[in-house]
C-alpha cells in the first residue's frame, strides 16, 4: 500500500457525523472523487494491484463504488457489472438481503452479469461491518462467479469487515483503526 496515496485519502476524507442514522459517523470520499490527481491515484494503484490476478469482470456496490469500479474496469480491460439496490436494474435480477450496522438492506445484481467460472473483483469505497461486501460476494458466487479479491478505498478497522469476507483477498487503501 502506499502510505502516501493513503495520507492523501486521510485528507480528502470529509466526516459526516450522523449520517445516514443518529450515532453513524460517515466517512465520504467524494471530496477524494473531485480532486483528479487523488482519483486517478486511486484507480492506478487498484489497477496495479490487481492486474496480476486477471480480473474478467469488476463489480462494483452502488454507488460510489460505480465511480471507482467503471474506470478501473476500463483500465484492467474487463467487463463491468453493477450490483444495485432492489427495483433500480431493468432486466431480471437475483436478489440478497443483508444486516447493516444501522439496520437491513438488499442487493440484486442481473442474472446474466456473470457467466460461471469468470474472475471478479468486487470494488467498493468502504469496508465497514461486511455485510454489504460479503452480500456482493454471495450474488456472484450465485451467479457462478469466482470471486479473486475485494478492494475499498477505505476500511473502518475497529467494525472488522473484513472477518466476513474470510479466505478473500481483501485490500483497502487506506484503513482507520
Amino acid at each position: 500500500m502506499s502510505t502516501d496515496l493513503a495520507d492523501r485519502i486521510r485528507s480528502g476524507v470529509r466526516d459526516i457525523p450522523d449520517f445516514p442514522t443518529p450515532g453513524i459517523l460517515f466517512r465520504d470520499i467524494t471530496p477524494v472523487l473531485a480532486d483528479p490527481v487523488l482519483f486517478g491515484g486511486v484507480v492506478e494503484h487498484f489497477r496495479s494491484r490487481f492486474e496480476a490476478i486477471n480480473p474478467e469482470v469488476i463489480v462494483a456496490i452502488e454507488s460510489r463504488g460505480f465511480i471507482v469500479g467503471a474506470p478501473l474496469a476500463l483500465a484492467l480491460g474487463a467487463g463491468f457489472a453493477p450490483i444495485r439496490k432492489p427495483g433500480k436494474l431493468p432486466y431480471q435480477t437475483i436478489r440478497t438481503e443483508y444486516a447493516l450496522e444501522y439496520g437491513s438492506d438488499a442487493l440484486e445484481a442481473h442474472v446474466d452479469a456473470i457467466r460461471p467460472g469468470q474472475r471478479v473483483l468486487v470494488i467498493d469505497d468502504v469496508l465497514a461491518t461486511g455485510g454489504t461486501a460479503a452480500a456482493a460476494v454471495g450474488l456472484v458466487q450465485r451467479l457462478g462467479g469466482h470471486v479473486v479479491a475485494c478492494g475499498f478505498v477505505i476500511e473502518l478497522g475497529p467494525l472488522r469487515g473484513r472477518d466476513r469476507l474470510p479466505d478473500l483477498r481483501t485490500e483497502s487503501i487506506l484503513i482507520y483503526p
